[in-house]
């Protein structure tokens, strides 16, 4: 049986390429408005065809000639050249209509590979809305390629090219031969790619000469040196405030949810191995983790609200200088802003990045951002120590503290990333050039699917890695039982007791004790588990997770202990996955272990100097 034909969607970043493919598959893919979100392929059958196919979803690209990973991929792929990846048979090139010159320099460079290709002409409704007119017919004939109009946010034009397509798998694939060769052996230059490119945007565009806008005069604040870093800031501060504002109450309602499920059960259960199994391990477990999924979620509608609004790439663009001064540029607030939902794309994110040492600072510092798991352990934390509290009439003061929280991870990065830059050699500089996006309001449908996938990834995260972890660490705080003639409670002869007291002189000049040693080994497969493991060493079950589980750190613990603990979290780099993919993208083991290191060390100092600054302070 042979293989079902296979399709490749190939683009300049933002081209509309990843909504393209969602409405082509039905895949939930994440579309966002911003350069580089697709790092790496992805793939999904392309549904509605008489025939079986495939669908490649490639990272976006401005040239077969390329300057970064993300963009050698794109290439390997097309060529057949990745090692067990067949060759797409069809490109479907999709082109920005309102960048057309710029989608029309890829188009030239595929025509030379001497395949089939159709393009998708995109974001025609933005073009029109902007006067600028195409003669599709035309340019089709000129570049001898089928053109489809298509507004991909919400479906124009994708089923005339489904049924073109279509027609494509209905014909048997071609062979793979030495064609792909072409592409190397090509002598034109670059002078005569663009007076043809030219030369066909005059026969076949007709564009107003002057396109001032409403959307100009916001670049213009936005992106200004000083107004536009103010305009940063409160954004990210209304983000912040919002965080515990807005979900208080769906927090308050999942406690009481699982709390009134630990009272059932346990009243239905009898007392024994079983019932402290469920409503301990169980219940408590995945409800200390899971009461925090309403603060995930509102996080992470800013981001695609931001993402999809087209604001993001302008705050790269405007953050470029002040990165520079850093030894990093704009292409590296991508990765580093991706890591504030999870390190492990905002590493893998860095391949956009084309200068090698700016590509491995990036890494290095990008789990300093302050990812989403880090957050049921502030939020807990901050509730149980900081007053909720108006400050100057408008302000949060447990929202300032989380805001807090987040700049000490951002001022850290900056700081290490500068004395990185200045310990390596050369100073070769590579210019940023990021196509500005459209302003355009945030489509429901695309944050809808945003943020099931975010909250998905969440509860299953739930389900698997921190269930499985929360049974693995009621086992070891239940077992072995306390001696008849114990004089201590139970928990300080189970195993976990014993190796909290174990590690507890490590950690003493933090001011942790062992309980909260405890928690810093399960948290090392999903920091969220701290929280869980808090309240099984805590013997938090049955009452209101949340607020049981707060009070008990706020009986046991002192000010200065919480800050450290905090503190801890800032900077530790407590996640195996995170540490597995910087072994992956820096394919270094002698790296791996300086990040390991000097991130362990940078949390060790940063908890005993909060520690005994606030000791000070507080007494």
């Amino acid at each position: 049986m042979s293989s079902p034909i296979r399709f490749a969607l190939i683009g300049n970043p933002n081209c509309g390429k990843t909504s393209l493919f969602n409405r082509l598959t039905g895949a939930r893919a994440k579309v966002a408005n911003y350069p580089g979100v697709t790092v790496e392929r992805r793939s999904g059958k392309l549904s509605g065809l008489s025939q079986p196919a495939e669908l490649l979803d490639l990272p976006g690209t401005y040239s077969l000639f390329v300057t970064s990973p993300d963009e050698q991929v794109a290439r390997d792929v097309i060529l057949g050249k990745l090692a067990g990846e067949r060759r797409p048979d069809v490109l479907i090139a999709v082109v920005d209509a309102c960048n057309l010159s710029l989608g029309l320099r890829l188009v030239m460079e595929l025509k030379s590979l001497n395949r089939p290709i159709v393009v998708a002409l995109n974001q025609m409704d933005e073009a029109r809305r902007r006067g600028i007119s195409i003669n599709t017919a035309a340019l089709s004939q000129s570049i001898g390629m089928p053109i489809i109009e298509t507004v991909a946010v919400n479906s124009q034009g994708v089923t005339a090219l489904r049924e073109l397509l279509d027609s494509y798998a209905q014909q048997p694939p071609q062979a793979e031969d030495e064609q792909t060769l072409a592409l190397s052996n090509r002598q034109e230059s670059v002078e005569a790619l663009y007076a043809e490119i030219e030369s066909l945007m005059r026969q076949h565009v007709i564009a107003p000469a002057h396109m001032s806008r409403w959307q100009d005069r916001i670049d213009h604040l936005v992106l200004h040196p000083l107004i536009g870093l103010i305009v940063l800031f409160s954004i990210l501060l209304v983000i912040f405030q919002a965080v515990f504002a807005w979900a208080s109450p769906v927090v308050d309602l999942i406690d009481a949810g699982f709390s009134g499920l630990g009272e059932l059960v346990g009243s239905l259960l009898p007392d024994g191995i079983l019932k402290d199994f469920i409503v301990e391990g169980l219940i408590a477990g995945v409800g200390g983790v899971l009461v925090f999924l309403p603060q995930i979620i509102i996080l992470f509608f800013f981001i695609l609200v931001l993402e999809d609004t087209g604001y993001l790439t302008r705050a790269a663009f405007l953050l470029d200088r002040p990165m520079r001064g850093l030894g990093l540029s704009g292409r590296s607030f991508i990765p580093l802003l991706s890591s504030f939902a999870c390190a492990v794309p905002g590493i893998m994110a860095t391949r956009t990045i084309a200068d090698p040492r700016e590509r491995f600072i990036t890494i290095m510092v990008a789990p300093l951002m302050t990812c989403s798991a880090r957050l049921p352990v502030y939020a807990l934390i901050i509730a149980a120590f900081i007053p909720a509290q108006t400050v100057w009439g408008i302000f949060n003061l447990q929202g300032l503290t989380l805001f807090a929280l987040y700049f000490a991870g951002v001022a850290s990065a900056a700081l290490i990333a500068w004395i990185m830059r200045r310990r390596t050699s050369g100073r070769e500089e590579f210019p940023l050039l990021l196509e500005l996006p459209t302003y355009r309001w945030p489509m429901l449908y695309h944050l809808m699917i945003g943020l099931r996938e975010r909250a998905w990834i969440f509860i299953r995260r739930v389900g698997t890695i921190i269930l499985a972890l929360s049974i693995v660490l009621w086992f070891l705080a239940t077992f072995p039982g306390a001696p008849a003639d114990a004089t201590q409670p139970a928990i300080d002869y189970s195993f976990a007791g014993q190796l909290g007291h174990f590690m507890q002189p490590l950690f003493a000049p933090l001011g942790f004790n062992w309980q909260m040693c405890i928690a810093l080994i399960p948290a090392m497969g999903a920091r969220e588990v701290a929280v869980s493991a808090l309240a099984t060493v805590y013997a938090v079950g049955e009452e209101s997770i949340d607020v049981a589980l707060g009070s008990a750190l706020a009986a046991s613990w002192s000010l200065p202990v919480a800050y450290a603990y905090l503190a801890w979290f800032v900077y530790a780099p407590q996640c195996i996955s995170t540490i597995a993919v910087v072994k992956r993208e820096t394919n270094s083991a002698k790296a791996t272990t300086f990040f390991t290191i000097y991130l362990f060390a940078l949390a060790y100092f940063a908890a005993w100097a909060t520690y005994q600054i606030a000791s000070a302070i507080v007494g």
